[in-house]
């Protein structure tokens, strides 16, 4: 299996599983936190559809799977992931909890199509986006997800239903926390400043929308 694997940030030093180490046959790059185009295109033309495994942040993968998008390589590039710190992904792509199974799955597992979500402001969204304490108004495709407050709203990929992303509006009140769920291929919220988190990255917005791209992205989770 021919594989670049692509080492961000303290991974460059840290992190390497013995079932990559192990191997003769991977080439290895090592990358600075949250790489950008000048650092990651050079490499993605030597790929040649080799997979992609990254070994970083969630908010590394999103910087690499962004360059991916942008070169027109989606179709042709698997992606493997190996979080070096905590991360939403690998619940949400039911990856194997020991560190060795899951380097495995990165570098021979099956790969599944899964929506790639995008946002108004040229980013990309792999894991979790969340907003705290919203206040205004959001919809998830033509429902009206939000009118008012909420303790926070949550968004991540639809995997299991396809529609492209899933929306939970997280509400506080005397009975306690209740979730609604919303699923769509856009959610967008315009509201009082607040607080997002996007892939680990904080942000202040007023407004924001996330949508399902016209192309999904390839990574390693299947089941070995």
């Amino acid at each position: 299996m021919s594989a670049l694997v692509l080492a961000c940030g303290n991974a460059a030093t840290t992190g390497r599983p013995r079932t990559l180490t192990q191997r003769d046959d991977l080439r290895w790059r090592e990358l600075p936190p949250t790489p950008g185009r000048s650092e990651v295109d050079p490499l993605l033309k030597t790929t040649d559809g080799d997979r992609l495994i990254v070994l970083g942040t969630d908010a590394d993968l999103a910087a690499i799977v962004l360059r991916v998008m942008r070169t027109d390589r989606l179709a042709t590039t698997p992606i493997g992931y190996l979080p070096t710190a905590p991360s939403a992904i690998p619940d949400l792509w039911g990856l194997p909890r020991d560190p060795e199974h899951r380097a495995q799955v990165a570098l021979t597992g099956d790969i599944d199509p899964t929506p790639l979500i995008r946002d108004d402001a040229g980013g990309v969204l792999i894991g979790l986006g969340t907003l705290d304490h919203p206040q205004g108004v959001a919809y998830c495709d033509d429902a009206t997800a939000l009118r008012g407050r909420a303790k926070r709203i949550e968004v991540t990929p639809d995997l299991a239903g396809g529609a492209g992303l899933v929306a939970r509006v997280v509400r506080g009140g005397l009975l306690g926390k209740r979730t609604e769920t919303f699923t769509g291929r856009a959610f967008q919220i315009g509201c009082v400043p607040t607080r997002l988190i996007r892939d680990g990255v904080p942000k202040e917005v007023g407004k924001w929308t996330w949508y399902r791209h016209t192309e999904d992205l390839r990574v390693a989770r299947g089941v070995l």
